[in-house]
């Protein structure tokens, strides 16, 4: 292999596909990058054989075609402190890499590439095409509500359900739930599947703010997104996702209109005194024109409140300050619509018009001590 690219290129390709790599593998090609030097371009790919690839090709001067694998982190520390703009990669028959860059020279020992695993087929495929942009600020508005421990291990990815026009994501972790729907240009009907929490994270760094189109691709294990030049494949989570439409409450006693910067302000006034030694609810009493907050702490006691729009009954509930926050911050519009029924029931944030996203917050239930 001998080839000649723009250094900076090079580096983002390394950069993205380096967080596929696998940091610990009893396969040492595993936590390597494979190249393979093509026509007039370079491959680049990742992967961790377990839940997660990802592809890339750059532009490139190819003198002769080849492939090679090279450590990530080594190859990545090595392009990040060249000097010049272009690099010079050379591989000879017992894979010594050589990478030159202005003045700098390297000779690195490779990996050949066939210690390399495949990268998972896409089989049965279905899929959409969706916007960047959308599906970016979809994965953002659910994926803090994906589930962290692995008590099961399905609720660690994000549930996608694609039909009568329409797209919806949920996550749900035992406490909340978050819920975001979009129509879409697609006549895909009844397809489900869910895709692990980790896979999103990396489509959502990829995904740019524009409305050209991500394609999702949907095989029966695994799923395909195309992002630019990227793709990431990860494997599909198996397993019996909560029934969220049974959890989701269909009445409230209560309906409350917010600002939702004086919410979220007065949380993190009152949380102020909340550590992660010093847990303690938050107690919110909704009230007729005003939402009162308050916390206590061994090391104190906080107050506060805000005006707000009540329409039905007052109610007092206590939530954990941080589950309140993730889902206000990632609420749109300036106000919120927030409906109860009753101090024991999950709080709803939904927009002030139609249903594109909705939040479930489960209540923690208040000691006396707490009332501040």
């Amino acid at each position: 292999m001998k080839i000649t690219c723009d250094r900076q290129q090079l580096l983002d390709a390394v950069l993205n596909v380096q967080r596929a790599v696998s940091s610990k593998s009893s396969i040492p090609a595993l936590q390597g990058i494979l190249l393979k030097a093509k026509q007039n371009s370079i491959y680049l790919c990742g992967y961790d054989a377990e839940m997660l690839g990802m592809t890339t090709e750059i532009e490139a001067s190819v003198l002769q075609t080849g492939t090679v694998v090279l450590s990530a982190k080594l190859f990545g520390d090595i392009i990040r402190r060249l000097p010049d703009e272009r690099v010079h990669l050379e591989t000879d028959d017992k894979n010594m890499t050589t990478i030159q860059s202005g003045q700098s020279n390297f000779s690195i020992v490779g990996i050949p590439a066939e210690e390399y695993p495949e990268l998972p087929k896409i089989s049965g495929e279905r899929g959409i095409q969706i916007p960047n942009s959308v599906l970016k600020d979809m994965i953002h508005q659910t994926i803090f509500a994906v589930a962290e421990s692995d008590a099961k291990p399905i609720h660690t990815g994000t549930l996608f359900e694609i039909g009568d026009g329409k797209i919806r994501l949920v996550s749900v972790d035992g406490y909340r739930l978050a819920l975001r729907e979009e129509r879409v240009n697609s006549e895909e009907n009844g397809l489900s599947f869910v895709v692990p929490g980790k896979a999103l994270q990396e489509v959502s760094k990829l995904l740019p703010e524009n409305d050209e189109n991500c394609a999702i691709q949907v095989g029966s294990r695994h799923i395909l997104f195309t992002v630019g030049s990227y793709t990431v494949i990860a494997r599909l989570l198996e397993g019996e996702f909560l029934d969220y439409r049974s959890a989701i409450p269909q009445n409230s006693s209560s309906t409350v209109t917010i600002k939702t910067s004086d919410f979220i302000d007065s949380v993190e006034r009152v949380s102020l005194l909340i550590t992660d030694r010093l847990k303690s609810p938050i107690r919110c009493i909704f009230e007729e024109d005003t939402i009162r907050l308050s916390s206590y702490t061994p090391i104190g006691r906080a107050s506060d409140q805000f005006p707000a729009k009540l329409e039905g009954n007052s109610v007092e509930m206590g939530f954990n300050n941080h589950y309140l926050l993730d889902a206000l911050r990632n609420a749109e519009g300036d106000q919120v619509k927030v409906e109860l029924n009753g101090p024991l029931s999950p709080m709803k944030v939904l927009p002030m018009e139609g249903n594109s996203f909705l939040f479930l917050v489960l209540p923690v239930r208040l000691k006396s001590e707490d009332a501040g």
